[in-house]
């Protein structure tokens, strides 16, 4: 499932989303809905809500790929529900060909903390400065996992739309059109899920509190832990069981 406009939300640029809502220091909560009940959550969104446009556009296709050490610190870190976690990832938006290398750590009281540079590696690595960048994050955020030989570990691609929420300054993202993809070509999809997530800057957001009230709640789900688990079955991930017993299909493709 993809969607090309969630409805008649009043449109906002990029550089007026970043101005207002970068939250690089956030709190995330992720949501799955199934395709059906995406309408009902759009119906009650908050008053004034806004809706990412660019050139017209107001759904863009991501490609992030993962990388990992050869022992995957950070899946096993995620797995076991560790303080102290990591993601390092080149993010690519497909529609304008900017790529970025991006490291996510955890805050303090469970914020999400994100910091990127512009990627020029050569599509299979970080490249010098990517791995630069991704050492001098972990390190300073007291992360030395057992090595930083970091090599691409699962590919993700996925359809965003981002509203803006200004009664709470907060982003939502909703993806839909999920795969997971090893460099093998073997995949799995979420054919009838929507990832929805919400972005704020303090606990809960207004958007939040309505999925509260449709009856939905967050679920354990990552992008990148998720996935992997659901094609590394020799991997730990009683997790996200119900998740995976839900929503996944599997399928092999090219990577």
């Amino acid at each position: 499932m993809t969607v090309t406009s969630l409805g008649t939300f009043a449109p906002i640029s990029l550089d007026e989303l970043v101005g207002e809502a970068a939250l690089l220091t956030r709190l995330d909560r992720k949501y799955l809905l199934s395709a059906a009940a995406l309408p009902a959550l759009l119906d009650r969104m908050p008053p004034g809500v806004r809706e990412l446009r660019i050139d017209g556009r107001s759904t863009f296709r991501y490609r992030s790929i993962y990388f990992d050490t050869a022992g995957l610190d950070a899946y096993l870190a995620a797995a076991h529900r560790r303080r102290r976690r990591f993601k390092v990832r080149v993010r690519t938006y497909l529609d304008s060909g900017l790529e970025f290398v991006e490291v996510k750590t955890r805050g303090s009281r469970g914020v999400t903390v994100k910091e990127r540079i512009p990627y020029a590696g050569t599509g299979g690595d970080l490249g010098p400065e990517g791995r630069a960048h991704a050492a001098e994050t972990l390190a300073a955020a007291g992360i030395r996992p057992n090595g930083l030989d970091l090599r691409p570990v699962l590919a993700t691609y996925y359809h965003r739309n981002t509203l803006y929420v200004p009664s709470t300054g907060s982003r939502v993202t909703i993806d839909t059109g999920v795969t997971w993809q090893l460099p093998d070509g073997s995949a799995v999809h979420m054919p009838d899920a929507v990832i929805v997530e919400t972005k704020s800057g303090r606990a809960a957001s207004d958007v939040d509190r309505l999925l509260w009230s449709l009856g939905h709640r967050p679920a354990a789900i990552s992008k990148y832990a998720t996935g992997l688990a659901a094609l590394r079955p020799d991997l730990p991930a009683n997790r996200w069981r119900p998740v995976l017993r839900r929503h996944f299909s599997t399928t092999s493709e090219g990577f």
